[in-house]
């Protein structure tokens, strides 16, 4: 769960935008729209739930590692790279 309010207010963002794209890939399969369509659609909601699910993730681990004046250099570069890699993984 996202924990500040601003993300929060972009998680929350992020689903309605997903619920959209989600109704329009309904609409396209009752329509019979073309697998060409249908599958960029698709594509599209991957993407956005994948979008979703890393930023409450980082929001998740900023939150239960905070920059703390104790932290070593090597942990917080640590933390980067583990954000790094998750980011790449979603997309």
């Amino acid at each position: 769960m996202p924990y500040s309010p601003g993300d929060k207010k972009q998680a929350l963002a992020r689903v309605r935008r997903i619920k959209g794209q989600a109704a329009a890939l309904e609409a396209a399969l009752e329509k019979d729209a073309e697998c060409a369509a249908i599958l960029q659609q698709l594509a599209a909601v991957r993407g956005a739930v994948n979008g979703l699910m890393a930023a409450v993730l980082e929001s998740y681990l900023r939150e239960e590692f905070p920059d703390s004046v104790t932290r070593s250099d090597s942990q917080k570069k640590s933390i980067e790279d583990t954000l790094s890699i998750v980011r790449s993984y979603l997309r």
